[in-house]
């Protein structure tokens, strides 16, 4: 079945599914008002350098300061080229954050309070975290990534053919200019020399444009926006594997064709004007899949479940066996349910665009060869997610923890607000306990309360309850107290919230 990118486009908002074999597996969702602004680059100014966490705090004009580890700050090119050496020999998600390793010389040496330095968003602000910002810029092309302040050349791990690593590399490394460096991106495979000059020339023009900007500007300020969600998506999404784009907004279609046309004009693809009635999301039947994904529990076929919690640190996942009962034992019937969970999940963390730490609690099971099926099978389905994730063997009890490259907000946190009424905690004290709390408060205060009269205003359903199964407490506490206890009603109040005067 065909791949498509499905493109709705309102005066506000502009979301982007990607369709592969007939299902969304990718969702991107920009707003005017909150434009992403990972790949910007500021002039930013150093607020605060941190030398017990490494780190320093950059002004850059947004509402909350960026957060700049020393890792992502270098004197020299040697001691970057050093770092990537040690960075290379561990492997792993250190590769690719370029983090826990130490630098040569510590933030107080590289940085001072008041200095004016260019840097890049790296990560969105998420939750409570201001932007992560790196001093090493890279302008993503089409075919390359250019890195203005390193001198070396890679290829993407995608592009596994030796034969074409060693073409690619060759070439890049023979018409590069004498400063900076290249990345060969995924999409390169078979791509001829003149692509990839054409994108080289691209990349060296557009840096020596903002190296101009970045000495006339003052800080902070922003010296280079990089393109909004739909030539982004376009740029690193559509390969020979998308057949075709459909988008709901004449002027939106526009601007893609004068975009492919640009920077892209060898691809074959089909883009089509979507003009009916009938909301472009509704005609494909994604609405129901994005709704799915703001819910908390997701059903598998066979009956079974996962349940998905996020909180500010990581993400749970729960598998559990649901209504799924089996038909020969016990062990196998949780190891179909836990194969079956390892392609949701992995569907749902590409999906939901899930990042940072996720713990999996698979159901258990006792047989060590079938916890390392469910585990490869866990790692053949994130091969095909674009985002980097690193897992950890199972354990005994049937935990895999992993993680996944965050460098936006997940849909879940983009689309939906902590509840006000619980504050995001997810539960509200019960009607019986915030009873007893009333109890206990009236204890303490009515040895002082002057008069004879107590007024208790209460939430609806607490009153209820205190004129009902709790009314013999009150009455115990009139009798000590001798004092008459009036409830009302307020429906305006919490469940929690309760007052106490005196009539």
């Amino acid at each position: 079945m065909a791949n498509e990118l499905v493109i709705n486009t309102t005066s506000h908002e502009t979301r982007i599914a990607l369709i592969e074999n007939g299902t969304i597996a990718e969702l991107y969702i920009e707003r005017s008002r909150v434009r992403g602004i990972v790949g910007n680059i500021y002039k930013g100014k150093v607020i605060r350098v941190l030398p017990g966490m490494q780190a320093a705090f950059v002004d850059i004009g947004l509402e909350k300061a960026a957060f700049l580890y020393v890792a992502d700050v270098f004197e020299a090119i040697e001691d970057y080229e050093t770092f990537m050496e040690g960075n290379e020999k561990k492997g792993g998600e250190d590769a690719e954050e370029g983090q826990h390793i130490s630098p040569l010389h510590p933030i107080e040496e590289l940085l001072q309070e008041g200095q004016e330095i260019l840097v890049q968003v790296s990560k969105e602000p998420i939750g409570t975290k201001g932007a992560r910002i790196t001093s090493h810029i890279s302008l993503p092309g089409r075919h390359l990534v250019y890195m203005p302040t390193v001198d070396h050349v890679g290829v993407s791990r995608r592009i596994e053919n030796e034969v074409e690593r060693e073409r690619l590399k060759e070439i890049v490394e023979r018409t590069k200019p004498p400063a900076g460096g290249f990345i060969v991106r995924t999409v390169s495979e078979g791509k001829s020399e003149e692509d990839l000059l054409a994108d080289m020339q691209y990349l060296t023009t557009l840096w020596e444009e903002i190296v101009k900007k970045n000495e006339k500007g003052h800080a902070p300020s922003l010296i280079h926006s990089d393109l909004d969600v739909t030539q982004k998506v376009v740029r690193d999404i559509l390969t020979e594997d998308v057949d075709r784009i459909v988008v709901d907004f004449k002027p939106e279609y526009d601007k893609i064709v004068q975009f492919i046309s640009t920077f892209m004009p060898k691809i074959k693809y089909s883009i089509e004007l979507y003009e009916e009635d009938e909301p472009i999301f509704d005609h494909f039947g994604l609405e129901v899949e994005i709704s799915r994904a703001l819910g908390r529990k997701v059903w598998l076929k066979s009956g079974g479940y996962i349940i998905i919690e996020q909180t500010e640190a990581l993400t749970a996942i729960d598998v559990n066996t649901g209504r799924y009962v089996g038909k020969h034992n016990l062990e196998d019937t949780i190891l179909k349910t836990n194969l079956e969970a390892v392609k949701e999940i992995a569907y749902q963390l590409r999906l939901r665009n899930i990042g940072g730490i996720i713990i999996i609690d698979f159901i258990d099971m006792e047989k060590e060869v079938n916890r390392d099926k469910v585990f490869t099978a866990l790692e053949e389905a994130l091969k095909s997610d674009k985002s980097k994730t690193n897992i950890l063997k199972m354990s005994e009890l049937g935990l895999v923890e992993m993680t996944r490259k965050r460098v936006r907000e997940s849909i879940g946190r983009l689309m939906c607000e902590p509840c006000p009424y619980c504050e995001g905690l997810g539960y509200v004290k019960s009607k019986t306990t915030v009873c007893q709390e009333i109890f206990r408060e009236l204890r303490r205060e009515m040895l002082d309360l002057r008069g004879t009269k107590v007024m208790l205003t209460v939430h609806p359903q607490v009153a209820d309850l205190l004129y009902d199964e709790e009314r013999r407490g009150l009455e115990d506490l009139e009798k000590r107290f001798k004092k008459r206890i009036t409830v009302r009603a307020k429906p305006g109040f919490h469940q929690e919230q309760f007052e106490i005067t005196i009539n």
